[in-house]
Order: C-alpha cells, then structure tokens, then sequence
C-alpha cells in the first residue's frame, strides 16, 4: 500500500538520543526542580507535575551529552530550540518505514510537514510566551494553532493528545510555566517541506 508522503529511515543515532533522552529526563527534571516547589500556590504545583509527566522537556528543553548519555540541559529549561544551533538542510533520506529525522537536541525535527522548531516555553517578553494570556495558551491546545489564531502547530507536538487536558489542567500549565525563568531565546519560524528540483529540460 502507497503512503500519502514519501516516509525516511532515522538515523540510527538520532533515535538513540530521543529514546535515552526520554529515560533520563524524569529523573534530571525532578532533581532540578524540587526545591522551588515549596513556593508555588496548589495551581502552579498542579502545572510542575503536569509538565513533569507529560514529556514537555523531552522536546522542550535542549538536551546535552552527560555522563551517563543524553540528557535535559535545565540551565536552558523549556526554552526549546536554541538560537544559535544554526541547522543545515534536512538530510535527504530513501524511502522507508521512518518518517522523521530529529537534531541532537531533539528541538528540531524535520518531516513530510517540513523543519520544525520547539518553542520557547518561558515567560520571557520578546522570545518566549511572556506575551501570552492563559486565553492564548489554552486556544493554542483546542484549535492547534499558535495563539489559537496564527500558523498550525507542527509535528511532533502532541496537540490531539494535549487537547484531552481539561481547562483547568491546561490553566495550571500555563500558571506554571509563568513562574520558571525567563530565557530570552528566539526560536526560527518553521520550514516548509523541501521542493524536489525540477527534472531537468
């Protein structure tokens, strides 16, 4: 049976570093984030554990070589692709059973759906989600677009499975994410799909 888009094989090492990232994440995310917990009002709590078990860092936060292999760099929590990781054009795989190619990062991601970046979760003003109402944030999750009103969110953001959070888990999130520091961070604007190059005259 013939796909709807060409799909690729991932390198070998680039799943490697998204699995062992996802092992490693937890236990860096709650050993780094423990100790302010006594300071966040029963809202802002909810949000730390929702972000903590949803996998918002996996993707969010850069990840960086550690001693025991991959992990979140939490001096850079959730403030996604990093700004001055300039990538190269997606590699150009064969047809296959895989579908994506991820940095190793895994803040960058490349598809049928072209490159996209993950965002800078933080409240910082200019880069980050500092502008944001909690209106925004929750449309963001029902409609799938950025602000509930701009561009698709892209893959592989969750957004069908996100869009389960109830309102008031998706208010905790959000109440969370305004009280971690602020990382002025500009992430790129996603790429559109590579153009094949037209055959030859």
């Amino acid at each position: 049976m013939k796909t709807p888009f060409p799909i690729h094989p991932i390198p070998a090492a680039a799943a490697a570093l998204v699995l062992a990232g996802s092992l490693f994440a937890a236990t860096a995310v709650s050993a780094a984030e423990a100790a302010p917990v006594s300071k966040l009002g029963a809202q802002a709590k909810r949000g730390l554990y929702l972000v903590s078990t949803a996998g918002c860092h996996d993707c969010h936060t850069p990840f960086k070589m550690g001693p025991k292999g991959p992990e979140p760099d939490m001096s850079r929590a959730l403030s996604g692709h990093p700004q001055d990781l300039q990538m190269p054009p997606a590699p150009k795989l064969p047809e296959g059973p895989w579908v994506v190619v991820s940095a190793g990062t895994n803040t960058a991601h490349a598809g049928p759906w072209g490159t996209s970046f993950t965002a800078n979760l933080t409240p910082d003003h200019e880069t980050g989600l500092g502008q944001w109402t909690q209106k925004d944030f929750i449309a963001t999750f029902r409609t799938g677009r950025h602000m509930g009103r701009g561009r698709e969110v892209l893959p592989p953001m969750p957004i069908p499975v996100y869009n389960n959070f109830v309102d008031a888990d998706l208010a905790a999130i959000y109440a969370y994410l305004r009280t971690i520091p602020a990382i002025s961070n500009r992430v790129p604007e996603p790429l559109p799909p590579a153009q094949p190059m037209a055959a030859a005259k």
